[in-house]
């Protein structure tokens, strides 16, 4: 005896509305999560920023230097040794700046907060040197109160710099303290830097897994932005501040070392620096 034919039973179509709702609180918990992390992150900076310096220095200096560890490695040092060989090469540097470089530095600024003032009288005589008529036919300014306006404007600006060199010099007084310059800074990055691999791998296994090639690709990438910027810029304002400060000082300028430094470091700007 024949079968009957089995009658196709028809699939119901997935609730979309229930779908979307799903996807909706799904999302609104995200954000949610993400604000609270945000908010307790913000206050979390707000109550520690003023012993979070060291830390985040020496986080930084770990990150920048791991490249270095890992050639080290490669060339057959331990984790440790290579960790304790560049923290201590890193020590040397600062320290020999701090010794050869910080006394001339603080020489020549203080030397030209000294002669600024003359400087700027030289500068007003050498324009209001000129003839009063030319000026006024030819830019339709009166030499009076162009003088007048130079006096105001000059004055005005050497305090602005006096206030700004001072809280520059007060700033600097707080943030480069003994403790944290030759303490806690070097302890944080020996530690950050003789485990940075491991740290990786744990935030790492914390990437699920369906995503975790996608996510290690965009962190390579962003890694290699930011560290070939960073250290490219960084090399570059450190040679071109040796090569200004070094012409500068066989020229014979006065504040040779400080001229040449400051546009070393303002050459990371490009309009600046062209």
């Amino acid at each position: 005896m024949a079968k009957a034919p089995r009658t196709a039973v028809p699939r119901r179509a997935p609730d979309s509305e229930a779908w979307t709702a799903a996807a909706s609180t799904a999302l609104r918990r995200q954000i949610a999560f993400w604000l609270i992390v945000a908010v307790l992150l913000a206050l979390f900076l707000y109550v520690f920023s003023g012993i979070l310096l060291p830390f985040v220095a020496g986080m930084v200096l770990a990150y920048f230097l791991d490249p270095v560890a890992d050639r080290l490695e490669r060339l057959g040092l331990s984790r440790l040794m290579a960790t304790v060989v560049i923290l201590i090469a890193f020590i040397v540097v600062v320290v020999l700046a701090f010794v050869i470089l910080v006394p001339v530095l603080a020489t020549q600024m203080a030397d030209f907060a000294r002669k600024l003032p003359e400087y700027l009288t030289r500068l007003q005589s050498l324009i209001t040197s000129f003839d009063p008529k030319w000026l006024e036919q030819r830019f339709g300014v009166n030499a009076a109160g162009l003088r007048d306006g130079l006096n105001s404007l000059l004055t005005s600006g050497f305090s602005l710099l006096t206030t700004v060199f001072t809280s520059i010099w007060s700033s600097g007084v707080a943030l480069v303290s003994v403790v944290s310059l030759f303490v806690v800074t070097p302890v944080v990055a020996f530690y950050m830097l003789l485990d940075w691999d491991r740290m990786v791998a744990v935030v790492d296994s914390w990437v699920p897994r369906d995503y975790v090639e996608t996510v290690r690709a965009l962190a390579r990438d962003i890694n290699t932005a930011t560290a070939g910027f960073v250290r490219g810029q960084g090399t570059l304002c450190l040679v071109l501040g040796a090569m200004y400060a070094t012409g500068l000082t066989l020229t014979g300028l006065n504040f040779a070392i400080l001229i040449g430094f400051f546009a070393g470091l303002i050459s990371f700007i490009p309009y600046v620096a062209r």
